[in-house]
């Protein structure tokens, strides 16, 4: 193996709009890889160490999933369960027609939230959301703006059609109500503490505020880069009772490595912790979508990938490059970008804190990926 073209290129990102960024590779539970580039702070002054925790935002979407398809291992609930047997509000869905609204002609599953073919949309400023959120002093519960969301009006019907959306969120929800935990403390019980994972929350502690990565938005009218300030980070996480299945965690590389080399590697911790069934990945990994879906999904511009329950997958390696037929995982908005392969056994987490820079999808994370897959051929 030899990963310096790898190396290279991340020390390369910082005159691409990356001050910071960190990679960790592992193959079969062991590190083959690690390399941080650039700086932590605003002034540039300290250094990438490795131990910076970000907002992952999406990709929370991998621990929601995980935790759901570990639901319907136990037998708990099925992915073609009705939303409403968890959740009632979702009972008499209406769907958007023209400027008209319409009950629903099909029943959304469990399967459409984690496809995101649920016909939910991303409106977090709903009026039923809002209304609950004021009802109950901006500390409405996770369930409480889940079940608010099933009073607006669909895209379309469940199952016809692909929408990024707030379907993960509401997963979360569902999670909760078959479990009877509070979503927390499902991913604690069954997939943090296992693993030994000490560093992942829905909220800032002191701990992760004490080592949290120097935020940023891109303005691409400027061609520059804005700091966020601490200020402007604390109120985007205001409500301690909401947590965000779809984009509300916050941690480390090690963390976030430690659980992604569990499921690359058989489902399975390092120090032995059950995750997963290997059969349980293949269905999770699998492809959802039909064509109508997909042609929505390859608007993404992910190449040789489509969308599963709740993860990319990897359908077609001969566009795209580099990288097998079965690889799946996610990404968030601030430029974080995870790997399962379990092909290879081999895992990947990239952490940064860039918002709105889609330069991170369409060139950095492949070219990533392209650089691993090289490294291990050398």
């Amino acid at each position: 193996m030899n990963f310096e073209r790898l190396t290279d290129y991340l020390d390369s990102l910082s005159g691409l709009n990356v001050p910071g960024c960190d990679l960790a590779v592992y193959q079969n539970h062991e590190p083959i890889y690690r390399h941080q580039a650039g700086f932590r702070d605003p002034e540039n002054t300290q250094p990438m160490r490795g131990d910076e925790t970000y907002f992952l935002y999406s990709c929370s979407k991998v621990f929601t999933t995980c935790a759901a398809m570990q639901l319907i291992e136990q037998g708990k609930m099925s992915l073609d369960d009705p939303v409403s047997l968890y959740l009632p509000a979702y009972a008499h869905l209406t769907v958007k027609d023209g400027d008209a609204v319409r009950p629903a002609k099909t029943v959304m599953t469990v399967r459409h939230l984690m496809s995101m073919q649920s016909g939910l949309n991303y409106d977090t400023d709903a009026p039923a959301v809002k209304k609950v959120m004021e009802e109950n002093n901006q500390q409405a519960t996770t369930r409480q703006i889940a079940e608010a969301k099933a009073q607006d009006p669909l895209e379309f019907d469940p199952g016809t059609d692909f929408l990024y959306s707030f379907s993960h969120d509401v997963l979360g929800a569902v999670i909760e109500a078959v479990s009877g935990q509070r979503f927390s403390e499902y991913l604690r019980d069954h997939i943090w503490e296992p693993l030994g994972i000490k560093a992942m929350a829905f909220h800032l502690n002191d701990d992760l505020q004490s080592r949290l990565c120097a935020q940023y938005h891109y303005n691409p009218e400027k061609y520059q880069l804005e700091l966020i300030r601490q200020e402007d980070i604390k109120a985007m996480k205001k409500n301690p009772q909401f947590e965000s299945g779809g984009g509300g965690l916050i941690g480390d590389a090690e963390s976030y490595i430690t659980f992604v080399d569990a499921l690359a590697s058989g489902g399975r911790g390092k120090n032995g912790a059950y995750i997963l069934s290997p059969q349980m990945m293949q269905l999770w990994s699998a492809n959802q979508l039909g064509p109508k879906s997909r042609k929505s999904f390859d608007g993404w511009k992910r190449l040789g990938y489509s969308y599963a329950l709740g993860v990319r997958t990897r359908v077609n390696n001969r566009i795209g490059g580099d990288g097998p037929v079965g690889e799946f995982g996610w990404d968030g908005a601030a430029g974080a970008w995870a790997m399962i392969d379990p092909i290879n056994r081999v895992s990947a987490f990239f952490g940064m804190h860039v918002m709105n820079y889609g330069y991170n999808y369409d060139v950095i994370h492949p070219n990533i990926r392209n650089l691993i897959y090289e490294g291990l051929k050398r």
